[in-house]
């Protein structure tokens, strides 16, 4: 978990703080300064309303957990939240290579309008936007506890590493291209979005909502238990203990959804996700290369005779 929450608030809050530093930069090289305190308003004002939605989904879990249906909304969160994680990805890498030119434009914009409350407004969803997406993942990861998602250490350290890096990025010490590092970061976020996937399926699989065709396909309990309860069982029934220790297999089922005993449609729904995305990436290049070598063509007129 706590792994999980570092790589997803290191993401979300590196991507906040850059478009609120590549903001505020704009502002002082274009010498307006004077907006600067507006925009990190608005930023404060997210924070905060960000912490606001993490109580109210709290107090709505919690009611949710009375009701005795705290399960189903645990399966729904982590349906939900692999399809943001996955759709988060996809946004920004088509959105990181013109992310400065938008953002700036529309600064531009608010200045030449003298537009104070769209910054505040502007840099106000910017971060909550982000906001409300770590604690909707939070809540997936953690089966609806976001309290422990935010007072772990992986969290903390997440939003650190991402003050750090955005802080070296605009000092101009630490230079990487924005589509590159979100390429690599997104992989990431696929794998946990894959891992929620089949969690969820397995979840509906113990509730007997959905069957199964092949309940086990393979038994790895020898070699990685996904839990140190399997390893202490196989140990007891075996006299030999796993190769590796339980502790790894909850690293591993925490953050890429691993089964020691998957089900048949665990495996093709993992399968079918990266293939899904696979395609769609294909896709995606596929017609941007398209426009790209359209744009080059040249233009012929048809001569009217």
């Amino acid at each position: 978990m706590e792994v999980q929450a570092l790589l997803i608030t290191f993401r979300e809050a590196l991507e906040a703080l850059l478009i609120v530093g590549i903001i505020t930069s704009y502002l002082k090289r274009v010498d307006h300064r004077e907006y600067t305190k507006y925009v990190w308003l608005g930023a404060g004002l997210a924070v905060l309303a960000s912490v606001g939605v993490a109580i109210l989904f709290q107090v709505v879990f919690t009611g949710f957990a009375a009701m005795g249906s705290e399960t189903y909304l645990k399966i729904g969160i982590m349906f939900v939240s692999a399809v943001l994680l996955t759709q988060m990805v996809f946004w920004m890498a088509e959105h990181s290579r013109n992310i400065k030119e938008s953002v700036e434009g529309k600064m531009d914009q608010f200045i030449t309008t003298g537009n104070v409350i769209g910054m505040v407004v502007h840099s106000f969803l910017v971060v909550l936007r982000e906001g409300v997406e770590t604690v909707f993942f939070f809540a997936a990861i953690t089966h609806g506890n976001i309290g422990a998602a935010m007072q772990g250490w992986g969290a903390a350290t997440g939003i650190a590493i991402a003050v750090i890096v955005s802080y070296l990025f605009f000092k101009g010490t630490m230079r990487f291209p924005l589509k590159t590092f979100f390429k690599v970061t997104g992989a990431f976020i696929v794998l946990i979005a894959a891992g929620l996937l089949v969690q969820g399926i397995s979840m509906l699989q113990d509730l007997n909502i959905i069957g199964s065709v092949m309940p086990h396909v393979y038994d790895l309990t020898w070699l990685l238990p996904e839990h140190p309860i399997d390893y202490e069982h196989y140990l007891r029934d075996h006299g030999v203990a796993p190769v590796f220790s339980g502790e790894v297999g909850v690293f591993l089922k925490a953050l890429f959804g691993y089964s020691s005993m998957p089900s048949l449609e665990e495996i093709i729904a993992y399968i079918g996700y990266f293939v899904v995305v696979y395609l769609l990436v294909t896709s995606r290049n596929a017609t941007k290369t398209k426009t790209a070598v359209q744009a080059l063509e040249p233009k012929t007129t048809k001569k009217v005779m």
